[in-house]
């Protein structure tokens, strides 16, 4: 049986060189950074090494990236640092944010009593600047959390559209930029951003190793205590040879971003268009216009069948999904669509469909192929 992955958009197979990088460290470089003695001094030179080389690539200076486990843990740490350190009254965020954002603001509010207000969408689910102006025209300290780009229908958020937005009124601006970083260019000298978080295993790098850019000046205070590392921000001992692996990751990516950028666009539009040859009354989620990497679409089967199209494809070795990862096994439809379909349409089968650049045409073509066998069993 052959074995398809087409779910890049909840996390991506590591690159060769990478664990040949991280392998290295892992063998050779296995001091505690925190150490004065050789060990320790060359384990902190490749963490130093590794920030200086993420903030090059992102425009930013090596003192406002961070190292944390993860892109949930550091949106945790930042949306509370803004309400505890910034003194926040507010946070704007959407309704079809990944959990890790709606799900801190939810403790938050109910934590410190702070307001929360959604912005509207458009019917494809793109932010509605207009709308987004307008709440900030209601003048109170307030943090602007939006995901640049969205992980299951992958609508793109205009980054400095809304960070000028948000400067114009003196609101903080936070992205989620998980599924944006090692995909596309983010300049933090050209935009006014104000904090971003991202996570290797997004871009080819290992899972538990993420970071944050916090802006430089901005007074936060760690999550928790227990260490001086990363600044006295984020206790606990550096996992060196992820973070290794995550300069490293993200190197690679930008060093092969126009050439990966164009096979994939090449294969989601070959997709898109054996899709609609096959299956010409499916939908796409989002809209036309969305991230280069991912296709979210509502298949024409029986909706009583829905819950059974992923069983199916998996037991015929294709993997996508029909939403975020982190919703795997839950019988609730995802919010995302929830906010964007109408009733009878989110009870229709959605595949979330993400590729990278070792995908090849002939995965399609055993996709659709498994789908037309799907499609006649369940319908």
């Amino acid at each position: 049986m052959e074995k398809i992955y087409l779910d890049n958009a909840a996390t991506t197979p590591l690159r060769l060189e990478v664990v040949e990088a991280m392998s290295k460290v892992l063998l050779e470089d296995f001091g505690n950074p925190s150490s004065s003695h050789s060990f320790g001094r060359k384990a902190k030179n490749n963490i130093e090494l590794s920030r200086k080389n993420i903030a090059k690539i992102l425009n930013a200076s090596a003192q406002e990236i961070i190292f944390t486990s993860s892109g949930t843990e550091a949106i945790n740490w930042i949306l509370r640092s803004a309400v505890v350190n910034l003194k926040v009254l507010r946070i704007i965020t959407s309704r079809i944010e990944h959990h890790a954002v709606l799900h801190a603001v939810d403790a938050l509010q109910n934590e410190f009593d702070i307001d929360v207000d959604f912005v509207r969408l458009t019917p494809d689910g793109a932010i509605d600047l207009t709308d987004l102006a307008s709440l900030l025209s209601e003048h109170k300290p307030t943090l602007v959390s939006l995901m640049h780009v969205n992980n299951e229908i992958g609508t793109v958020l205009d980054l400095s559209r809304v960070a000028t937005i948000c400067k114009e009124h003196q609101a903080y601006f936070h992205t989620d930029t998980v599924q944006s970083v090692g995909k596309t260019t983010i300049d933090l000298q050209a935009i006014p951003i104000d904090f971003i978080v991202s996570s290797a295993h997004k871009f080819h790098g290992p899972k538990g190793i993420g970071f944050a850019f916090v802006r430089k000046g901005l007074p936060i205070k760690p999550l928790f205590y227990g260490g001086e590392q990363e600044k006295g921000l984020r206790a606990g001992t550096e996992s060196v040879h992820n973070i290794v692996g995550m300069s490293f990751a993200l190197e690679l990516a930008q060093k092969n971003l126009d050439t990966e950028q164009k096979y994939i666009t090449e294969l989601k539009d070959y997709c898109l268009a054996q899709l609609m040859e096959h299956f010409p009354d499916s939908k796409i989620n989002g809209g036309n216009d969305t991230f280069y990497n991912l296709l979210n679409v509502r298949l024409p089967f029986n909706e009583s069948k829905t819950a059974l199209i992923l069983f199916h494809l998996d037991m015929k070795g294709v993997a996508v999904s029909r939403g975020s990862a982190c919703q795997s096994g839950s019988a609730v439809p995802s919010h995302v669509l929830a906010e964007i379909l109408n009733e009878n349409e989110v009870k229709q089968p959605s595949l979330r469909i993400s590729f990278s650049h070792f995908n090849k045409k002939t995965d399609i073509d055993y996709l659709i192929s498994v789908l037309k066998s799907v499609g006649t069993e369940v319908k």
